[in-house]
């Protein structure tokens, strides 16, 4: 009988029951209860490239089966008491089905020195920076063929030079707001040094912006504030779907990679898989995770949480928190009901409330960050999915006009894609090939 057809097994006699744990995501039987002389029949709903992965109570792991993705997939399992089915996602698929072996102590002592060289790897893949630059490829090509195509169609410094510097800044995501006081500047500044030529031209526009998006770091702290005793607490707010949720599981990881002890609070207790989500994070990186039943209030797991992160002698306490919509003034009430609780307990914390932010909303992130900023304490930005995006220059009017360092960028799914913002490398990863050396 293969393992994606439907059952057809006669029922057997009565057994003792024992529970299937579904992992993550969510099968539409979630909690199975079966006799031992039945099979299971799991129905998951698919992704591309899943694969399901059988855990037994004793931590040992059937072969992992891909699966292709259909309506619903139903796999069926041999019950076993405490088994756990691990369905793992596109991003962690196991190209070849390993086959379990009975293996000798010295293959097993060599299994056990590979894996801990694998997660030696991992490990070091936490701390390392990608490529900024080629993080920035699509945000770069929109900038280079907007300037490119404004320059085309230079004949001198007027009026009409001027108005369409303004329509391609605008363009370019930099704000509206941004954008005039860009150009007012740049209107004075090019008359100061009587330039004419395009060559000129170009390149006092490229020093006033880069002048602009470099001052980020100069102005403005981007550094990360830890308590010097107890627990450090970091709030994440910001609209569902901007990656809340990833980038804490990221950043935990990165923190625990450099030795710091974590704690994660699930307090987005509305969004149905939220919890479990952040809970698989948690399982991956070996980090405790302080959680409630759905729709329970937010404030009692925060409480739960800062407790825990007090009683464990935690470094760091990550709290997730809802998004359901950025001007709801309930849940604005209950953010700050949240930070109540957390300064009731450890009075000078929060030490961060990072604002997630996806920067291929464009202007909608901006518009996010104005009423956040409006209703909490916003400490910071965090930009994630830049590298699937030409709109990273909503980065200048967040700092121009919001005054909000941009403190970690997204640019990619690794753990190390989420890197701290420099301004210096964005310039350059922005702007290259448009700066004449």
């Amino acid at each position: 009988m293969g393992l994606f057809d439907f059952l057809k097994t006669p029922k057997q006699p009565a057994q003792p029951k024992v529970e299937v744990e579904i992992l993550y995501p969510r099968a539409l039987n979630e909690d199975v209860n079966a006799e031992l002389a039945e099979v299971v029949v799991v129905e998951l709903l698919p992704t591309p490239g899943m694969a399901v992965e059988i855990k037994l109570p004793t931590e040992e792991v059937a072969p992992v089966m891909p699966i292709v993705p259909e309506e619903i997939v139903v796999v069926e399992l041999q019950p076993t008491p405490g088994m756990a089915v691990d369905v793992k996602l596109p991003t962690e698929v196991v190209e070849e089905t390993p086959v379990i072996e009975d293996t000798t102590e010295a293959e097993a002592e060599a299994e056990a020195e590979a894996e801990a060289e694998a997660e030696a790897e991992a490990e070091a893949e936490v701390v390392s920076d990608t490529n900024l630059e080629a993080g920035l490829t699509k945000t770069r090509k929109t900038w280079a063929d907007r300037w490119n195509q404004f320059m085309s169609n230079f004949r001198s410094v007027d009026e009409d030079f001027f108005d369409d510097l303004e329509e391609t800044l605008i363009g370019a995501d930099v704000g509206a707001k941004t954008a005039l006081q860009l150009t007012d500047e740049l209107r004075d500044e090019v008359k100061l040094k009587n330039a004419k030529s395009k060559q000129e031209v170009s390149r006092i526009i490229m020093d006033k912006l880069i002048a602009l998006y470099q001052s980020q770091g100069i102005d403005e702290d981007t550094s990360m504030h830890f308590a010097p005793e107890g627990p450090t607490v970091i709030m994440f707010v910001g609209v569902n779907g901007v990656g809340k949720t990833t980038t804490i599981g990221k950043l935990s990881a990165r923190y625990k990679a450099e030795g710091k002890k974590v704690v994660l609070a699930a307090a987005d207790t509305f969004r149905a898989g939220a919890t479990e989500q952040l809970e698989e994070w948690g399982r991956r990186n070996d980090i405790p995770v302080v959680s409630g039943k759905p729709q329970v209030d937010p404030a009692s797991v925060v409480y739960d949480g800062v407790r825990t992160a007090i009683d464990t002698q935690a470094d760091v306490l990550f709290v997730d928190t809802a998004g359901r919509l950025q001007n709801n003034v309930n849940l604005m009430q209950e953010l700050a009901k949240m930070k109540r609780i957390i300064s009731r307990e450890l009075p000078a914390e929060p030490q961060e409330v990072l604002l997630v932010l996806d920067s291929t909303t464009g202007q909608n992130a901006l518009q996010q960050a104005r009423l956040f900023k409006d209703s909490t304490d916003v400490t910071g930005i965090v930009l994630t999915k830049l590298d699937g995006t030409a709109k990273g220059g909503i980065i200048l009017p967040i700092r121009n006009e919001l005054h909000l360092p941009v403190k970690w960028v997204g640019l990619g799914e690794q753990v190390g894609d989420l890197q701290p913002f420099k301004a210096d490398e964005f310039t350059k990863g922005l702007f290259s090939g448009l700066i004449e050396e």
